[in-house]
């Protein structure tokens, strides 16, 4: 770890930085909203959440929660927080019709959508002391989005914050250089004008400060999924390969179909390699998006030693993985729950983020770009990690520790700057 990440438990006092004065909510009951694609089915995401709302039981349990998010009845239901969906556009079919009336109709929505969000953000934003962002890679553009959607809603959001005196937080989240201009310059000032932000690793603090939506002061702490109780560690009989719903990133959109199939293809030729090897394959998914693709793997490998049972949950995953023997990962918290388990893992990486992950662990050998994917090389890779088991899986354990630590750390500074120290 550089000098800017934090690796005890003692709280700087330059942790508030040069942000304006603000009220002390150490003892006062404190309004705390929850932001962002929660609940929308990606198992990560709501694994930030969890992460949170326990150190928010823990620390302030006089606090009224609720969330503006992608899966409110979700949120509300899980975790019995109230919850009202984010984007107005969410879930909308696109208009039919005669090509200028469908451009038209869209022009004339997403006008519409922007203004019903930015009166709905503002409002509920202007109703709390603290917004806190739960992890995630909100700055990040390494899968398809559009400015007016999460974009537009996050720099409403950290405005609002700014203009009503409301502390806005980014926590541990994950950040990219974005090449898509009005994209960007969204992402860069929501960022810049909240209140907090710690990034989630050295290249997403790096990406942040190129970006300039990073101050000098800005802290590097682990990903808040590691925050979360662990599982006892077993060893499965099986190996458990976590695929995904991958068709590029926002250029990408013209040869989606394309990439989704090339992908698709090599997962499903490096599973075959597994069961010509003898091996039982348990198929993995990070997000209900990914479903369809486990589907298609397994009509097409036509085996009964590979299977695949539904879940939606952090819980479920790692219960899943305690039934494996190692993990080879594409979604980013695939990969991440597999090291936290102490899993042997290879990760698949479709950002620069699976490979500072990996990095961290001491374990990035045990890598593959995505848009470069071999099934051959993978399985390769596979049986040199099995040669190295016992080692890989001894690093994983000495990094494990030192990530608690450094929560510990990013915990107790949330603390400080939020709320005026612990209660």
């Amino acid at each position: 770890m550089s000098g800017r990440s934090r690796s005890s438990t003692s709280v700087p006092s330059t942790a508030c930085r040069s942000r304006r004065s603000s009220p002390d909510l150490k003892g006062a009951d404190v309004r705390i909203g929850l932001f962002g694609r929660l609940g929308s089915g990606n198992i990560g995401n709501d694994a930030t959440l969890e992460a949170v709302l326990a150190y928010l039981k823990a620390e302030r349990p006089d606090a009224v929660l609720d969330s503006l998010c992608s899966g409110p009845k979700r949120v509300t239901d899980r975790y019995g927080v109230p919850a009202a969906q984010l984007g107005w556009l969410d879930g909308k079919q696109p208009p039919t019709g005669p090509k200028p009336v469908r451009l038209a109709l869209t022009l004339g929505r997403l006008v519409l959508g922007s203004l019903i969000d930015t009166w709905q953000i503002t409002s509920w934003v202007r109703r709390h002391d603290v917004v806190i962002v739960p992890g995630m890679g909100v700055l990040e553009s390494t899968l398809p989005q559009r400015p007016w959607e999460l974009p537009w809603g996050q720099f409403v959001m950290s405005l609002a914050g700014k203009v009503f005196g409301v502390k806005v937080a980014f926590v541990s989240v994950g950040a990219n250089v974005v090449r898509q201009r009005a994209t960007g310059w969204l992402l860069a000032k929501s960022a810049k004008l909240a209140y907090y932000r710690s990034f989630r690793d050295e290249q997403s603090l790096g990406a942040a400060q190129k970006m300039r939506m990073a101050g000098p002061s800005d802290h590097v702490y682990p990903d808040l999924v590691f925050a979360l109780p662990s599982l006892p560690a077993t060893q499965g009989d099986s190996i458990g390969v976590g695929v995904m719903a991958y068709s590029g990133g926002t250029e990408d959109r013209a040869d989606a179909e394309r990439i989704q199939e090339t992908y698709t293809a090599a997962m499903t030729l490096f599973v075959e390699r597994l069961l010509a090897d003898g091996r039982r394959v348990r198929l993995l998914i990070g997000d209900e998006a990914d479903e369809p693709v486990a589907l298609d793997v397994l009509s097409r490998v036509q085996s009964s030693r590979v299977v695949y049972e539904s879940f939606t949950s952090a819980d479920e995953l790692m219960n899943q993985l305690g039934t494996v023997d190692s993990v080879i990962g594409t979604r980013f918290h695939t990969v991440l729950f597999g090291l936290k388990l102490g899993k042997p893992t290879i990760a698949i990486g479709y950002g620069r983020k699976h490979l500072a992950l990996m990095e961290h662990f001491g374990v990035e050998e045990w890598f593959q770009e995505i848009r470069d994917l071999d099934a051959d090389r993978l399985y390769t890779q596979f049986v040199a990690l099995q040669g190295e088991r016992a080692q890989v899986v001894r690093t994983i354990d000495e990094h494990l520790q030192l990530v608690r630590e450094q929560l510990d750390a990013q915990f107790a500074e949330l603390s400080a700057v939020l709320f005026g120290g612990r209660s």
